[in-house]
């Protein structure tokens, strides 16, 4: 049989060709379980050998998860969506982390036509005048260029963290994505963020300057804001909306009432 993927040492064989990915879910999800990062990594990449691609943000769990993929040269490809928007102190991020890995991360932008008909249709900040016009920039810059990049791929890795929200209180560490109709994996899911700051500290792992002002949940520059003590780490994330589940689309499963997946 073509496409078998062996799983575990008691020869269980299961096809993922025709739509039996899927059901690989629930098995990858236990062998992984337990696994460090850098085991659970290698075991995704050895299961789908050039298929399996991660989007970074440059986040303290997406630098996390760089550097396991790097320090230990796992073939998964590494991307960034660059919305047009980013902070500068983003692209110094994606420079010094190139520098420190030997890797290079491609930057993946929105098609230029779609940019220019949304600002000629809402205005240069018109995301700020209501959701929706915010929902439409999310779209354009950030969910149609993902769409682009996952096309093809079988394992997608992001840095999805339960501590994040509620809406993402109970992500999975592999879960069945049924918009790209593969396998995401989180493998950070469960990380606290002591457990992050102590990896980060033990690897002299890059992080964006912009979390040492204050700044958690770093997004589009105008979009974002520092947050004061005590907020909630995604309130500098559009933070004149008062909707409470504030999410880009990135994530989102329409299959679970608007949770992160």
């Amino acid at each position: 049989m073509d496409n078998i993927i062996q799983l575990k040492q008691d020869q269980i064989t299961i096809p993922y060709q025709n739509g039996g990915l899927k059901e690989l879910v629930s098995a990858l999800a236990e062998q992984t379980e337990g696994l460090g990062i850098d085991e659970a990594l290698t075991l995704l990449a050895a299961r789908f050998p050039g298929q399996v691609t991660f989007s970074t943000s440059f986040s303290i769990e997406d630098q996390v998860i760089t550097h396991a993929i790097a320090s230990r040269d796992i073939p998964i490809t590494l991307f960034t969506l660059d919305t047009g928007r980013l902070f500068p102190e983003v692209l110094e991020t994606v420079e010094l982390s190139e520098l420190r890995y030997g890797v290079r991360i491609r930057l993946v932008a929105p098609e230029a036509a779609e940019v220019e008909q949304l600002v000629a249709r809402d205005g240069v900040y018109g995301f700020r005048h209501a959701v929706e016009n915010r929902k439409a920039c999310c779209e354009i810059r950030k969910v149609r260029p993902l769409n682009r990049e996952l096309k093809g791929a079988q394992g997608w890795i992001s840095g999805l963290r339960r501590e994040h929200s509620d809406e993402r209180a109970d992500v999975k560490l592999a879960a069945w994505d049924e918009a790209h109709a593969l396998i995401k994996v989180n493998p950070v899911a469960d990380w606290s963020t002591q457990d992050l700051t102590a990896y980060i500290a033990a690897n002299n792992v890059p992080v964006n300057p912009l979390h040492a002002r204050g700044f958690v949940s770093i997004g589009c520059a105008p979009c974002t804001r520092a947050i004061q003590p005590g907020e909630h780490p995604r309130a500098g994330r559009w933070w004149w909306e008062n909707e409470e589940k504030k999410e880009c689309g990135l994530h989102m499963n329409p299959n679970r009432g608007g949770k992160a997946a």
